[in-house]
């Protein structure tokens, strides 16, 4: 049954109550991160930089009806499980040998009960050597026709009741973050028909893909160096 405009604005409104607990919890998790004497020193450090983002009610309102035109059932119940980037982090790092640091980074604050993973990890990617790199660290793979790449965590408070207040965190590279940035501001909320555009999408990602692998072999052969 679709639901009707005042049915919208409840769901709109419900989020808004929480608004405030999104924000605080959105916070604290960039804090941890900003934080972290072991992510944030050295050269390069490990953590590049951080963007975070709360979602508005008017994006939230034009994602609800995106996910109801698609034939999904939103409601109060599973408004906060339907819908789990209303607070997102984005961590950038310089090259992909880092992320092992961040994931052990994340793993660490979840055994010790500062947060807890609402489900487990999810790396998103469409070259086939990431998904075997992702595989290492026991990492569950999903492959994109759209060659959007990024491994999200979904968190939220580990002691606190309030099971609804998640915080998507994704980590990706700062050449990973440069595609996304281009294909969010071609491809979304509406997703482009162009053909040129796909295609020239395409190869930015096999370019994004050479240029995260370069950089690795950068820093390893300066390492070497240093030895």
């Amino acid at each position: 049954m679709a639901l009707t405009t005042w049915d919208v604005e409840s769901l709109v409104a419900l989020y808004g109550q929480k608004k405030r607990l999104f924000e605080l919890f959105l916070g604290s998790v960039e804090s941890e991160f900003s934080s972290d004497v072991a992510l944030n020193t050295g050269v390069p450090t490990i953590v590049h930089s951080l963007k975070k983002r709360l979602k508005d009610e008017a994006n939230l309102r034009k994602k609800i009806e995106r996910k109801i035109d698609g034939g999904r059932l939103v409601n109060n119940d599973n408004l906060f499980s339907e819908i789990t980037d209303l607070a997102g982090l984005r961590v950038l790092h310089l090259y992909q040998d880092q992320f092992e640091k961040i994931h052990e980074f994340i793993k660490r604050k979840v055994r010790r009960r500062v947060w807890k993973l609402v489900e487990k990890p999810v790396a998103y990617t469409w070259d086939p050597e990431s998904k075997d790199y992702f595989k290492r660290f026991s990492i569950r793979t999903e492959l994109k026709s759209s060659y959007y790449t990024s491994v999200h965590y979904l968190l939220s408070p580990a002691n606190d009741e309030e099971t609804d207040i998640v915080c998507e965190v994704q980590v990706r590279t700062l050449f990973e973050e440069a595609w996304g940035e281009i294909d969010h501001s071609i491809n979304y909320p509406v997703k482009t028909t162009n053909f040129a555009s796909l295609e020239q999408l395409r190869v930015l990602s096999k370019l994004v893909s050479t240029g995260s692998r370069l950089a690795d072999s950068i820093f390893k052969v300066h390492e070497r160096g240093q030895e």
